[in-house]
């Protein structure tokens, strides 16, 4: 069988103009939610606004829990975070006699440099579900960036002008590929408890959307139409097409008012058709691809659709020393930090250097 690992993606903007570090230190990687709705101010949930630093998102809600006094079932959450962070996120903690402990004992920090801290905390009607956030904004700090100064500002304005790739990220997929493994062998009979179920049933199908999203690149027509396109509203997961190319479509394309798109493989009809169908399916049935493609349906998932492209919004940078750049951007929800960064070049990151 062939490894399923994804191969290196194609950039859109063309070879590395940049070698950096990234996250030589918590601060250098910071994610803030931004919030999806307003809290009510009444209700059985306490939602809390904290800040935590060398924390991933699990371990924060179970120190919520056990300071609740609660089972972790009881906690809700928008994301995941990265633990090679500081970030601001919400949980929410179902307590019906509204007896929460002093928000102030919720504060930590650990002998390893762990913190967390609430800034903010209300009530609210309902349990905090995963997704229920607008999108989340990003201050990043490369180090020890080696490239041509010019070269690089030129790459930054192509970025902000054209946006990127909207792959799915690397950490969808394990280190090495592993969820792409297990998902093969989850569709070949190996039993796996639900909440890895879907894990793997995601990777599997981000694979297969990368596949294809790699094919446009290399072909460079990620972010222009083929006859078939089915076009995507920016900022929703509303579709339509395939239509006849028009004026007013290169006029909404041009605004970032929708995009092109690519299959999340599941059951159903491909919505596409002509130069944008045939693209797809080459793409979806290099080898493992059929495996995948067979699983997906197997397990009930239905076809839907995702944006070829990418725009981060807001996006700054500034050189805080000769060889330090910060990058400020926000993102929509289920989009990547490091699909912007693989743009720019080849990126170490430090939180695997050996301590």
């Amino acid at each position: 069988m062939s490894d399923p690992r994804p191969a290196a993606l194609p950039r859109a903007h063309g070879k590395p103009v940049l070698a950096a570090r990234l996250r030589s230190t918590p601060e250098d990687f910071f994610v803030e939610e931004l919030a999806g709705f307003e809290p009510t101010g009444s209700g059985e949930h306490l939602l809390l606004t904290v800040e935590k630093r060398g924390m991933n998102t699990a371990w924060t809600a179970q120190r919520i829990a056990q300071w609740a006094g609660v089972e972790v079932a009881a906690i809700g959450y928008a994301g995941l975070k990265d633990r090679h962070a500081v970030t601001r996120q919400r949980f929410s903690v179902h307590l019906p006699r509204r007896n929460a402990p002093a928000v102030e004992s919720l504060e930590y920090r650990g002998e390893g440099g762990e913190a967390l801290r609430v800034l903010a905390h209300d009530w609210h009607a309902k349990k905090l579900p995963r997704g229920a956030l607008a999108g989340n904004r990003f201050v990043l700090v490369l180090r020890g960036v080696t490239g041509e100064r010019g070269v690089l500002d030129a790459r930054l304005q192509a970025i902000a002008a054209r946006g990127v790739p909207n792959y799915f990220g690397e950490q969808r997929f394990g280190r090495g590929g592993d969820n792409l493994h297990a998902a093969l062998s989850m569709f070949a009979g190996r039993r796996v408890g639900r909440e890895q179920r879907t894990h793997l049933l995601s990777a599997a199908r981000s694979a297969l959307f990368n596949r294809v999203l790699a094919a446009r690149v290399a072909t460079h027509c990620w972010d222009t139409p083929l006859d078939g396109e089915v076009w995507m509203l920016d900022g929703s997961r509303s579709v339509f097409g395939p239509e006849p190319h028009s004026d007013e479509l290169a006029r909404r394309l041009a605004l970032f008012d929708i995009h092109p798109s690519g299959p999340l493989w599941g059951r159903g009809e491909l919505r596409s058709r002509g130069d944008a169908a045939t693209i797809e399916l080459k793409a979806l049935s290099e080898p493992p691809g059929d495996a995948l493609r067979a699983g997906l349906e197997r397990a009930g998932l239905k076809q839907e659709r995702r944006a070829l492209r990418l725009r981060p919004g807001g996006f700054e940078w500034s050189w805080q020393a000769s060889d330090v750049l910060q990058l400020r951007f926000d993102l929509p929800p289920g989009t990547y930090a490091t699909t912007v960064l693989a743009e720019l070049g080849d990126l170490r990151d430090a939180s695997f250097d050996p301590v």
